[in-house]
């Protein structure tokens, strides 16, 4: 039996990753009080032939003040009931697109009678806690819908030997840092396949530009001691209960030299056991 919380920010995807999970098996419940989540976890788990996995969806309309879900939480922890908790965040002037698009009011704005701006610094204040207390945070502010399906879905995957769960993503520094990144490795240094002409428009994820990316000695020893330092790092991390690590590659574009050595590092992370997935930022842009 698994329990999932998603929480976060208004317009940062919560509906979305709700639907994922559903496509994937989850029950998913959305605006559950945070006081019933125990009662019916453990009502759940009692009851003969449920074996599912249920996730809620709590967000600022229901808990203004998160201390009650916390210390729901801490008592299904008591109960030996396992729930993680995914918060979902977006930076504020993508998130007012986003409502410009659906044409639907940020729930904070008519409660509290104020500007959209205003009720984002808000819900900021407000769910703060909820952000440190969480198993994963992800980042929607970049992410296509199908990066982060692809997300959600390797952070509920199941089969890895540890907990630590890696997203080896690929970016394009012309488009912008890979600022959600807890390592980053800038590999602008090595031949560039966008100069010539048979491989400018084909990406990384193809056989003809990957194999020019490694086809050079130095991509080569560079990735050896990229191999080198996650059988280093990711053993500590996880001793240290970390539960996610992103580690960005960039190039120039995001197309071709990041994207095939993302894939080569995952595929090695994944080989020493670490639930891993590639998310190519920019490599349609």
């Amino acid at each position: 039996m698994e329990f999932l919380i998603i929480t976060g920010m208004s317009g940062a995807g919560k509906s979305q990753a709700a639907n994922t999970l559903e496509d994937l098996g989850w029950y998913c419940i959305d605006n559950m009080p945070a006081q019933l989540i125990p009662k019916f976890a453990e009502i759940y788990t009692s009851t003969p032939g449920k074996q599912g996995k249920v996730a809620f969806v709590v967000d600022i309309r229901g808990e203004v003040e998160f201390d009650t879900l916390f210390a729901r939480l801490d008592e299904m922890k008591l109960q030996k009931i396992s729930c993680r908790t995914i918060f979902m965040e977006c930076a504020d002037d993508v998130i007012i697109n986003r409502y410009k698009f659906t044409r639907r009011a940020h729930p904070l704005v008519a409660a509290k009678n104020i500007s959209i701006t205003e009720a984002l610094k808000l819900e900021r204040e407000l769910l703060e806690p909820a952000k440190l207390r969480a198993d994963f945070v992800i980042d929607t502010t970049k992410l296509e819908s199908g990066q982060l399906k692809d997300k959600i879905s390797g952070i509920v995957q199941t089969g890895a030997e540890h907990e630590l769960f890696v997203t080896c993503m690929s970016f394009g520094f012309k488009h912008g840092a890979a600022v959600e990144a807890d390592l980053v490795f800038d590999v602008r240094c090595f031949p560039n396949p966008y100069y010539y002409e048979e491989l400018k428009e084909h990406t990384g994820l193809e056989a003809p530009v990957r194999d020019f990316v490694f086809s050079h000695k130095e991509t080569n020893d560079f990735t050896d001691k990229l191999y080198d330092m996650a059988d280093f790092l990711l053993p500590l991390y996880s001793h240290e209960g970390k539960s996610q690590l992103i580690i960005a590659i960039g190039c120039t574009g995001g197309k071709h030299r990041s994207v095939a050595i993302s894939e080569a590092l995952a595929s090695h992370i994944r080989k020493i056991g670490y639930r891993t997935i590639t998310i190519h930022r920019d490599i349609n842009k």
